[in-house]
């Protein structure tokens, strides 16, 4: 299920999102001494990014870390990591702590194993997950086109797996939707006319794994709230 909150203009979303997140980190803080945030990539959380980084927060009690990410080095301009650390870890969240997904090199079973143990035991479940939304109606790297959707989509499935787009450049890593679905808050956050229309195809047919952001909009008690501005 969801609810739909619709502001004037990005800036005033960004400034909302902030505040929303900002109380959620701040409470998670003081019940267990620690909080995480799962972000995505792309340019549309760059506001918001910088309205959260100003936020006077115990950022060192903080993880931040990224529901999926491409497995390229982090200097590329592909990486979700380069993002992050230019928008989000700057300012007052500088001494946030953060949670690579990609590390090494190869992107392997064994690999996989690894960081799969340190989400569990590192960040999971995460207080927040802000999602974004592609036009194909993917979510982190739940992506329709991939050979990997039936698995990321299930919920015997790992933390973190590979995901092999077809309709994408690069590999990616992703947690999958039963790990993302156990954030205490979830947040889809997107901006413009052509995510609006994503967003009403998604809402108006059920087939998950033709648009895996359904998998979030129609689950029966995981609330998805959604954010946008045009």
């Amino acid at each position: 299920m969801y609810q739909f909150n619709q502001f004037e203009s990005r800036e005033n979303l960004d400034n909302a999102l902030a505040d929303k997140v900002e109380a959620i980190l701040r409470e998670a803080v003081k019940l267990k001494g620690k909080a995480s945030i799962a972000v995505s990539g792309g340019s549309t959380p760059k506001g918001f990014f910088e309205a959260l980084s100003q936020k006077d927060l115990p950022w060192r009690e903080i993880t931040i870390t990224l529901a999926d990410e491409r497995w390229v080095n982090i200097d590329s301009d592909a990486s979700n990591t380069k993002l992050v650390h230019e928008n989000l870890i700057q300012n007052k969240a500088v001494d946030a702590n953060f949670f690579h997904i990609k590390q090494g090199e190869a992107l392997n079973a064994e690999t996989l194993a690894d960081l799969n143990l340190a989400a569990n035991t590192t960040v999971l479940p995460f207080d927040v997950l802000i999602l974004g939304m592609g036009e194909d109606g993917h979510t982190a790297s739940l992506f329709p086109c991939s050979d990997e959707v039936n698995a990321a989509l299930s919920q015997g499935a790992p933390a973190l797996l590979k995901v092999t787009p077809k309709t994408a450049p690069h590999d990616r890593i992703t947690f999958s939707f039963s790990t993302l679905a156990q954030s205490k808050n979830t947040i889809l956050h997107i901006c413009g006319d052509g995510k609006k229309a994503v967003l009403d195809k998604a809402i108006d047919g059920e087939e998950t794994l033709a648009m895996p952001i359904r998998a979030f909009l129609h689950h029966p008690t995981l609330q998805t709230d959604v954010y946008w501005a045009e």
